[in-house]
């Protein structure tokens, strides 16, 4: 049985626009108590530069306010498993900068999606075959991991599959971890996205025991630091990545009643990146759920 004193950390993605500190006051304004944030922008390559002052006011403030795991998102243009070699260097540069950001700053983790080995997402119009880009992705979250020292973890996602997304599946992330055998590579479990991959069709009791039990065997549930709590504005298996607010989507809410009761999730960080019934974000009303299942 879950531990009924154990304080649950439940959060969203919040804005830091104007300065990192800026991510505590609306992580306090939505009763959150575990945040990601971006480092930079998620549609840039370049990272930026923050001053002490601003490091310092953030990491008072989280401690403050008892704002813990702090994560930051990666790059939406990351892609390690493409076959433009371009591509793939500035997506491993990008990796390295904003691990170093996340050590910086004092925060916990770097979450960020592999990839896709699509002919359309490269410069060079070829597909990676699925076995050549497991390889180079292995190789450069080796070096990404060997380049940047610090306690922050380089913390997977998986995706909602379709256009040869690598990482759709716990069998291969667990390939992936498993080829670059090192501890500091952990995972974020994405609700909406294995739904939409074709993961897990219904978010039931038995259903979830299972998921549960493949996670084990092919990554180790200690991998697993952090849930992105989504419901899904696309169907079952539709490799489109939508998210939609908590209850008002396919998931359901009885699909995060019955994720609540896991006593193996409770002690990681529920990260919300839903739209927000106000349309800005995750909300109180979005958390206010997830601890009315508790």
């Amino acid at each position: 049985m879950t531990d009924k004193k154990t304080i649950r950390r439940i959060g969203g993605h919040v804005g830091v626009t104007g300065g990192l500190k800026n991510g505590i006051a609306r992580a306090v304004e939505i009763g959150a108590n575990t945040i990601q944030i971006f480092g930079s922008s998620p549609r840039q390559w370049s990272v930026p530069c923050h001053s002490k002052k601003n490091i310092e006011e953030f990491q008072a403030g989280a401690k403050q306010y008892g704002i813990f795991p702090i994560y930051l998102h990666a790059s939406y243009l990351v892609n390690l498993a493409s076959s433009d070699i371009a591509m793939r260097k500035k997506s491993e540069a990008s990796l390295k900068s904003q691990l170093q950001l996340t050590n910086d700053i004092g925060a916990d983790g770097l979450i960020f999606h592999i990839g896709s080995a699509s002919a359309k997402l490269s410069a060079s119009g070829k597909e990676m075959p699925r076995a050549d880009a497991i390889k180079v992705v292995v190789e450069a979250l080796s070096r990404v991991i060997k380049s940047v020292k610090g306690p922050a973890d380089l913390i997977i996602e998986n995706s909602a599959g379709g256009g040869q997304k690598v990482g759709s599946s716990i069998e291969e992330i667990g390939n992936v971890i498993k080829k670059v055998g090192h501890p500091k590579i952990k995972v974020c479990f994405d609700t909406a996205h294995a739904f939409e991959a074709g993961i897990i069709e219904e978010y039931t009791p038995g259903n979830i025991k299972k998921l549960l039990k493949d996670f084990e065997k092919y990554i180790g549930l200690s991998r697993l630091v952090a849930l992105h709590v989504n419901d899904s504005k696309t169907a079952f298996n539709s490799h489109h990545d939508r998210h939609e607010n908590l209850g008002e989507g396919y998931l359901g809410i009885s699909a995060f009643k019955n994720l609540m009761k896991e006593p193996s999730l409770a002690k990681v960080a529920w990260i919300l990146e839903v739209p927000g019934f106000d349309g800005e974000g995750p909300d109180r009303k979005n958390i206010k759920i997830l601890h009315s299942l508790i």
